[in-house]
């Protein structure tokens, strides 16, 4: 039986008020717009929840039923469902609003996500998301396996088609909150997750690592997770122990056998424990790379606990399996191998899983168990978990991060990045990290290099990534010095971004609302606003329209084209002011590309040295004109976030005068600074010279 951390609790079985049943098929209003339609032979139906569902009791939903011979109509006050009795098909939705009736099915879908972008060279099909242009999308749950109430995943028992109807219209917030209500919500993720991670693919020594952290030190350049690769671990396993394991292409060659390891290579870290803490004495957390499909092998340092743990001989030298589908092996897994370097001091695990879909347990995808259980474990000693990984099907939020897979290094992959990661909100996945900069594939070009920097400083994760060749390391002092100082100033700023970025962080996770969001989201009536798909919402306040193209050698500028919504915005960097102006040309030098800020806009940013992710002690805030405000999020980085949190409100108010107000904290001032210094910046208040005052 899996142990108590590995379980989660749901409430699979729909209210009984809401159900509407019949000879095959079964209907349950979840809400006036989300239907769940089963179909069976036996009129056997599921009440567990499955790996992409876990709640359906969202309350009580006024709702009538009219019946004829071959049709059955569902009506609630938003929509009408029509039924087919005789195909035991849902056919229709009709919007009570505007008349409008759509087929159930998935088209115009606006799409969702996908596994992974590994060997992709630019734009490639994605799945489908739960909204679409003409306000209904269909998820088909069929295939997806039951949550037992042990934790376990087991098979169902019945074959049934398992379909959830999703008819929110141009309400597409709305679609994905609720998504949420009967997924589970996206948990928060940690802070120092939201500033610079270092990450790179090569044979480190222990040396050497802390050496390359002192230089980012020394530089001035903050990073906040120390990501080591899988070269943590033993490698060339025939060199080393005298196996005989084959190289496969593009898989274990030049790391013969060693793609799953679990013991610390003391020839690059004689010291590993020493290092760890090295690397937090630093106020690094740490994450290393795991590729667990080749199980625990003799070599390994606690292959004999393992063994005997699982009830196996360990003086066979027999290779204990990777098991999906084993409660024991789950348990072992965790308290055996991993826990022991968690205590020395690694914070959470990169899953680097390639393998495919198939595992020990039928229809069990070993990616969808790998997420779901770190995700539970790392959060058994009560911080906030994490982990970093593929995306593994619908629910997949539940277990952030996203790992994109490898980046090849060309313009076409930067370019779809943007688009890629806004279109995951449609399926509710929010939370992807990409290798910023490109991994491999590719040549050395300084400026792609400087424009994903400027992307990546506005995306979800700010991972650096490269291949061990020397020429395409992202450490910005390996580029020219105008490169590089761009460089820095855009690591320096995604830190400074750490209050406003856990902020929306905490309102994805309370409120559904996704960190990037495409535009159409905010202006769902607009036509437009779903023609440039390259630009997308950064949180609530900021605008940001990525340049993936090269300068224009005329110019000396490179362009972008965007569409600016209605209202006043201002570019952060460059302070130029749109007033709506729809579809424009941009055109930026190597030095920033456009983000723009809304009017009203207040925007939070640590004005601390060094790379704490503490709430800051100094905090500048950049005001814009308008009307609005903005209250900032603060906790205690664990847990128990719920209990112990504080906010603080900032107003900025544009009539005669421009009025700034700072409102007291509330909350629980125990997290905060126990002495705060503010410094306010008027980005665009030319309109009043001589009449800004504040409170």
């Amino acid at each position: 039986m899996l142990k108590a951390s590995l379980k989660v609790k749901t409430n699979g079985a729909g209210y009984a008020a809401n159900i509407v049943e019949g000879d095959g098929w079964r209907i349950t209003v979840i809400t006036p717009r989300l239907f769940r339609v089963e179909t069976a032979k036996n009129s056997t139906f599921e009440d567990s929840p499955t790996q992409s569902i876990w709640y359906r009791n969202l309350g009580t939903v006024d709702y009538n039923v009219f019946e004829g011979n071959d049709e059955l109509i569902v009506a609630t006050d938003a929509v009408e469902l029509v039924f087919n009795k005789s195909k035991n098909k849902a056919t229709l939705i009709k919007f009570i609003e505007t008349g409008l009736t759509v087929k159930c099915a998935n088209k115009n879908n606006l799409k969702g996500t996908r596994r992974t972008l590994d060997n992709t060279f630019g734009p490639v099909k994605l799945g489908d998301g739960l909204i679409s242009l003409n306000g209904v999308a269909v998820y088909d749950d069929s295939r997806s396996l039951l949550l037992a109430e042990t934790g376990e995943i087991i098979p169902r028992p019945n074959k049934e088609r398992d379909l959830y109807i999703f008819a929110y219209g141009s309400d597409y917030r709305q679609c994905i909150r609720d998504f949420y209500l009967i997924s589970g919500p996206v948990p928060l993720v940690p802070r120092y997750a939201l500033g610079v991670w270092w990450s790179r693919y090569r044979a480190y020594t222990q040396h050497e690592y802390l050496e390359l952290m002192q230089q980012f030190e020394d530089e001035g350049i903050p990073i906040t997770v120390a990501t080591v690769d899988m070269d943590w671990h033993w490698t060339d396993l025939n060199t080393r122990f005298g196996t005989k394991y084959r190289a496969r292409p593009m898989m274990d060659n030049p790391c013969t056998g060693g793609w799953t390891g679990y013991s610390w290579n003391t020839d690059l870290f004689p010291d590993y424990r020493s290092f760890l803490d090295q690397l937090h004495a630093k106020n690094l957390k740490i994450t290393l790379n795991l590729h667990p499909a080749d199980g625990i092998r003799f070599f390994e340092t606690m292959y004999e606990e393992m063994a005997l743990s699982m009830g196996m001989d360990p003086e066979t030298k027999q290779a204990i399996p990777f098991s999906a589908g084993d409660a024991d092996f789950w348990n072992n897994y965790f308290d055996v191998v991993l826990k022991p370097y968690e205590k020395d001091g690694v914070d959470f695990w990169w899953i680097d899983w390639q393998q495919g879909k198939k595992s020990d347990k039928k229809g069990l995808d070993p990616l969808w168990a790998l997420n779901h259980y770190h995700f539970l474990d790392n959060a058994e000693d009560g911080r906030l978990p994490l982990i970093l990984s593929r995306y593994a099907g619908p629910g997949s939020h539940r277990y952030p991060l996203g790992f994109s897979g490898d980046a090849t290094i060309n313009w076409r992959v930067l370019g779809f990045q943007p688009f890629f990661t806004a279109a995951a909100s449609n399926i509710g996945y929010t939370w992807w990290s990409h290798d910023i900069g490109g991994h491999y594939l590719g040549r050395r070009d300084d400026e792609l290099y400087a424009r994903w920097l400027q992307y990546g400083v506005f995306s979800p994760v700010m991972r650096l990534h490269s291949s061990q060749d020397d020429l395409l390391g992202k450490e910005p002092w390996r580029y020219p010095a105008p490169t590089a100082e761009i460089a820095k100033k855009q690591l320096l700023f995604r830190h400074k971004l750490i209050p406003y970025i856990y902020t929306m962080n905490h309102r994805t996770h309370r409120k559904g609302l996704a960190l990037v969001e495409p535009v159409y989201y905010s202006f769902p009536e607009n036509p437009d606003s779903y023609k440039i798909k390259n630009e997308y919402m950064f949180g609530s306040r900021l605008l940001v329209i990525p340049i993936t193209e090269k300068t224009d050698k005329r110019l000396n500028m490179a362009g972008v084209r965007a569409w600016i919504p209605p209202g006043r915005w201002t570019d952060i960097f460059t302070g130029e002011i749109y007033n709506g102006e729809g579809f424009v040309t941009l055109y930026r030098d190597i030095a920033s590309i456009p983000v723009l800020a809304k009017q009203g806009s207040i925007i939070p940013l640590s004005a601390d040295e060094g790379n704490s992710i503490e709430n800051p002690v100094n905090l500048l805030l950049w005001v814009f004109r308008g009307n609005g405000s903005f209250e900032l999020y603060e906790d205690s980085g664990r847990t128990d976030y719920t209990y112990c949190f504080a906010r603080t409100k900032f107003e900025v108010t544009e009539a005669k005068n421009l009025t700034f107000t700072i409102h007291p904290a509330t909350g629980d001032p125990e997290v905060l600074p126990p002495a705060r210094n503010y410094s306010i910046v008027f980005i665009n208040a030319v309109a009043f010279p001589d009449v800004i005052s504040w409170i």
